[in-house]
């Protein structure tokens, strides 16, 4: 099978312009002096709905080492959530810029390159890595970029995300866009593989290994559905955890070894007190739920369940207890997020006694989110879009994943892309007339 490639220059006319109506396509690389976004205010936190508003404001400008892209579509990630709430914490007080534009996934054209840029040029499809550096210290050079003391997050910890007609991201960000996928499929899967990606390859000794064991939390969404695919790439079993049952079958489907619905147990939030009638109440529950995961793992020589080799967390304060507990002795919990909040708590003495590691996993370098994504150029993943969503919806979008509405899978939602459907520069540029 051949790989993708990179597409050609194309040649259509249309006028210079200092600000374009969404989806009108200026002149390749003529970049407009402004632009439409949702833009998100400090005095506005709140609820998706009101902290994002459309603004006209200045396309940015780019830097030396910097790509401005013109964005085709964008992914939806809890971090737009958390930006519009302003919680845990404010993205003003990180980047101390005037409004903050969230979206940290993209696909897109490269519309201007900085005079020091020599990967890329104008006209490449690309999606967009969200790991930003300054790349001048150790830990960039020989060790772990993710480690940098300048590491952070673009489209949460920069103002300049995808929600947006142009994003101004690193030249390192960049990374070839498979074109067999839409504009809309390749927007949103690359924050949540290469997270995943990381979580389960990127901590060694504790790398996944054939034959091991996972158990997955929110197995349906954006991150479990990845980590399921992954798991089985690596030749692993997935035990997928889901919250009802309609999600049993989009589970399966992507390859799990088997499925545990939580509704079916009551062992979650923070731990009881070690020793009190509730944490007594609370164990018999837990250990109701190691049985399930002994169900499907089956049981060892000596005739012990099998516990799971790793435990791949990102819901943090609900499920963090029982993860910690049903974790076998030297494996690892692995945790991104605290989409159920943030104060984990767990009984030590399963930590120390059974020698287990608690390991905090951030994004992903650039070589990891490459890997990924060569498995997804090589049609080894599935993006697992589950909706797409106008440009005028990006906030309801945003409320749907807050209060976990949403469907199986990753969001996406279109910006300059005319339509659904659409997968190179040729077709959008007949879908806007200019051919």
């Amino acid at each position: 099978m051949a790989l993708d490639t990179q597409n050609a220059s194309v040649n259509y006319d249309a006028p210079k312009k200092d600000l374009y109506a969404l989806g009108e396509m200026p002149p390749l690389g003529h970049v407009p002096r402004q632009m439409y976004a949702w833009a998100i205010r400090r005095e506005r936190h709140g609820a998706p709905q009101d902290a994002m508003q459309i603004e006209v404001v200045d396309t940015w400008k780019i830097d030396s080492h910097e790509v401005l892209v013109m964005v085709m579509a964008a992914g939806v990630n809890y971090n737009g959530v958390w930006a519009g709430l302003g919680q845990p914490i404010s993205p003003f007080d990180g980047h101390k810029a005037a409004y903050h534009i969230a979206g940290s996934d993209a696909s897109g054209i490269v519309w201007a390159v900085g005079d020091k840029v020599k990967r890329w040029k104008v006209g490449d499809e690309v999606v967009i890595h969200c790991n930003q550096d300054d790349g001048d210290d150790e830990e960039c050079n020989g060790g772990d970029p993710m480690f940098s003391p300048t590491q952070r997050i673009w489209g949460y910890e920069t103002p300049d995300g995808s929600f947006a007609q142009f994003t101004k991201v690193q030249a390192q960000q960049l990374m070839p866009r498979p074109k067999h996928l839409t504009w809309e499929e390749s927007a949103c899967y690359t924050l949540t593989l290469a997270t995943a990606y990381r979580m389960l390859f990127g901590h060694e000794p504790h790398d996944l290994k054939p034959g091991q064991n996972v158990l997955v939390w929110g197995a349906s969404g954006g991150l479990g559905s990845y980590a399921i695919q992954l798991i089985n790439t690596a030749g692993a079993n997935a035990i997928g955890v889901i919250s009802d049952e309609t999600k049993r079958d989009f589970v399966m489907g992507l390859g799990a070894k088997g499925v545990i619905n939580r509704g079916d147990f009551a062992c979650w939030g923070q731990l009881p007190k070690v020793g009190s009638p509730e944490y007594a109440t609370w164990f018999a529950e837990a250990r109701k739920f190691g049985k399930a995961i002994w169900d499907i793992t089956g049981r060892n020589v000596q005739g012990g369940g099998v516990n799971v080799d790793m435990v791949f967390e990102h819901p943090g304060e609900a499920t963090f207890p029982v993860s910690s507990l049903v974790c076998k002795k030297g494996g690892m919990v692995v945790i991104c997020a605290g989409t159920s909040g943030f104060n984990c708590t767990f009984d030590v003495r399963y930590m120390w006694m059974h020698q287990k590691r608690l390991q905090g996993s951030h994004f992903a370098h650039l070589k990891q989110a490459a890997a990924a994504n060569k498995l997804m150029i090589e049609r080894r993943l599935d993006p697992c879009m589950s909706e797409v969503f106008p440009w005028a919806e990006i906030p309801r979008a945003h409320t749907l994943m807050w209060k976990n509405q949403h469907k199986p899978g990753n969001m996406a939602v279109l910006v300059q892309a005319p339509r659904t459907g659409l997968r190179t520069f040729e077709d959008t540029l007949e879908a806007s007339n200019l051919t």
